[in-house]
């Protein structure tokens, strides 16, 4: 069952948020409302990418050293980079230095740009396999049905370090799925966010 994190202004919320209050302002404002901003969803499934065997904390923290190192996350920028790029980002101590991952987010820019122009937009294709809000949140789970779709798709496409997990960590922040605890403050927020969104077509 999913608990909850009663913080210290008394706010009921995801009992993720307990591990460190460096959480709070990301869960509040930001996670689990939907996205529909090409540049973001691609951010997010980098950094989720970065995340695979290590804590998000890890990420969140050093979510504007990667900003810098990968230029806003601006695909068509990144979709340029080159051996002398990743041999750059290898020695840059303000992100992760895992080549593997480094030069997936690179291929993933080149994907990128290949989806724009074969669906319209990268939220068109990734709004596909947005997930019905559950009646009860109370199970934590790690993939689902959806996401495993999206992951053999992205792979399908050519797309790196996608798996199930890393897909529904995606679904779950950019609000392809509510997956606020039932009793969490923000769950009626990203409910309603999520009924009066727009779906990209």
């Amino acid at each position: 069952m999913a608990e909850l994190h009663i913080a210290d202004d008394g706010i009921a919320r995801c009992g993720w948020c307990s591990a460190t209050s460096d959480y709070i302002a990301y869960h509040d404002n930001e996670w689990g409302y939907p996205v529909k901003d090409d540049q973001r969803l691609f951010e997010k499934i980098c950094l989720e990418s970065f995340q695979s065997g290590l804590s998000w904390r890890t990420i969140l923290t050093k979510r504007d050293n990667f900003r810098k190192a990968f230029k806003q996350f601006d695909f068509y920028q990144m979709a340029e980079f080159t051996e002398q790029d990743v041999e750059r980002l290898l020695q840059d101590e303000g992100i992760v230095r895992h080549r593997g991952k480094i030069e997936a987010v690179i291929n993933n820019a080149k994907r990128a740009i290949e989806m724009v122009e074969q669906e319209g937009s990268l939220a068109v294709f990734f709004w596909r396999f947005e997930a019905e809000e559950a009646p009860n949140a109370t199970e934590v789970r790690a993939t689902s049905p959806e996401s495993v779709a999206l992951s053999k798709a992205l792979k399908k496409r050519g797309w790196k370090f996608v798996g199930p997990t890393t897909a529904y960590a995606f679904m779950q922040a950019m609000g392809l799925v509510n997956d606020h605890s039932e009793g969490c403050a923000m769950r009626e927020k990203a409910t309603q966010a999520r009924l009066s969104f727009e779906k990209p077509e």
